[in-house]
C-alpha cells in the first residue's frame, strides 16, 4: 500500500496496482475491498488524470462495502498505450470497461466517472447497458450528439486555437509541449479557479504549460501532485490526448445509437465550474438525482467529503 498524507484527511492507504489484461491491452487497476464481493463500483478517471484522483473515494466505499475497482484507462499511467489512434475511441474505451467487468467475473456494477470518465461511463451506460447497474458522474453532463461532429462544430465556434481543435487540427504539438513542461502544465492545471474549458475560446492547455506562476489555490499538495507527475512523465500525453482525436469518429460510431440512459444516475456539479450544467438532461436521463458542490472542476478532490457524502447517501437510497 502507498501511505499519502494530506493535512484535510489522514493518511490514506492507495492500493497497490495489477496489471489486467483486458480488450487487447492491459490496464494499471487499483483494487480495494476484495471482501465485498458482489458489490462492484468502477471509478473512471479524467484528463489528464490518473487512478489517483480517487485516492479519497477509495476508503469511504470500501467501509461502505464496496468492491472498488479503480483503472486507469488506456494511455494513462503504466497502462498500455496503443500507436494507432483509433484505437482510443468510444468503442475501445467502453469495451475496456466491459472487459474488466467479465475479468472479476461480474455481470454488472456501478460506474463512476469524472471529467472524460464520464463521459466513457454514460457512453457504456447506452453500449452497454446490461453492465452498468447505476451511474455517478461528475462534471461533463451528457454530451448530446448535434448535427455536426464534435470537433468540426467547436472549430467553427471557438476557432481552431479552443483545444479541442488544436489537439485534433495539430497532431503532436501539444503533446510535446505539455511532455516537456508536465511538472509546470500539471501544477498550474490543478488549481481551484482553473477551469477545464475557458470562457474564452484560446489553447488553454499550452497556455498553462508555458505559465511561469501558477494562479488560484493548489486542490493537492506537492506529495500527491508528484503521483500525477510521475506518471505522465513516464507515459507522455499523447495516449490521453487521443481521445479528444476520436471524438468525430464517435460521433460518427454513436449514430444509429438510442441516445437514452435509463438506470437509475446521480449527477455532481462544481457550482464554479466553467463546464456548463445541462438543461435538457432529464431528456436523456429520466431516473436522474442531481447534486451541486460549491468547487470548481476537480470535485472529488476539491470536496472530498462533501463527494463521498453525496455518492454514499445516495447509493444507500437505492438500496434501502
Amino acid at each position: 500500500m502507498t501511505n499519502v498524507t494530506n493535512t484535510s484527511l489522514n493518511a490514506i492507504e492507495f492500493p497497490e496496482p495489477t496489471m489486467i489484461p483486458v480488450n487487447d491491452v492491459e490496464l494499471e487497476v487499483f483494487e480495494a475491498g476484495k471482501q465485498n464481493v458482489g458489490k462492484p463500483i468502477v471509478l473512471c478517471h479524467g484528463f489528464p488524470e490518473h487512478a489517483f484522483s480517487w485516492r479519497y473515494q477509495i476508503p469511504a466505499l470500501v467501509k461502505a462495502g464496496y468492491h472498488v475497482i479503480v483503472p486507469n484507462q488506456r494511455g494513462y499511467g503504466n497502462s498500455s498505450c496503443p500507436t494507432k489512434v483509433t484505437e482510443y475511441d468510444i468503442e475501445h474505451l467502453t469495451g475496456d470497461l466491459v472487459a474488466l467487468l467479465n475479468y472479476y467475473r461480474y455481470q454488472d456494477a456501478t460506474f463512476v466517472g469524472h471529467d472524460w470518465g464520464a463521459n466513457v461511463v454514460w457512453n457504456l451506460a447506452i453500449l452497454h447497458p446490461e453492465k452498468v447497474n447505476k451511474v455517478i458522474n461528475l462534471a461533463l453532463p451528457y454530451q448530446e450528439r448535434g448535427e455536426k461532429p464534435w470537433i468540426e462544430f467547436m472549430e467553427e465556434v471557438f476557432g481552431e486555437d479552443f483545444y479541442f481543435v488544436h489537439f485534433n487540427r495539430q497532431p503532436g504539438v501539444a503533446d510535446a509541449i505539455l511532455k516537456e513542461n508536465t511538472y509546470r502544465f500539471l501544477r498550474n492545471l490543478f488549481r481551484k479557479n482553473v477551469p477545464p474549458a475557458p470562457p474564452e475560446p484560446g489553447m488553454l492547455m499550452i497556455n498553462l504549460a508555458r505559465a511561469d506562476k501558477p494562479l488560484g489555490e493548489p486542490i493537492m499538495d506537492d506529495n500527491e501532485l508528484s503521483v500525477f507527475v510521475s506518471a505522465f512523465e513516464s507515459s507522455g500525453f499523447t495516449g490521453s490526448i487521443n481521445w479528444y482525436r476520436n471524438l468525430d469518429r464517435n460521433w460518427h460510431l454513436l449514430a444509429d445509437v438510442k441516445p437514452m440512459i435509463l438506470q437509475p444516475t446521480l449527477m455532481i456539479y462544481g457550482d464554479r465550474d466553467l463546464i456548463p450544467k445541462a438543461q435538457s438532461l432529464k431528456g436523456f436521463v429520466p431516473n436522474l438525482d442531481v447534486v451541486s458542490l460549491d468547487c470548481g472542476h476537480w470535485i472529488q478532490q476539491e470536496k472530498p467529503k462533501e463527494t463521498n457524502q453525496a455518492i454514499l447517501k445516495w447509493l444507500e437510497q437505492q438500496n434501502p
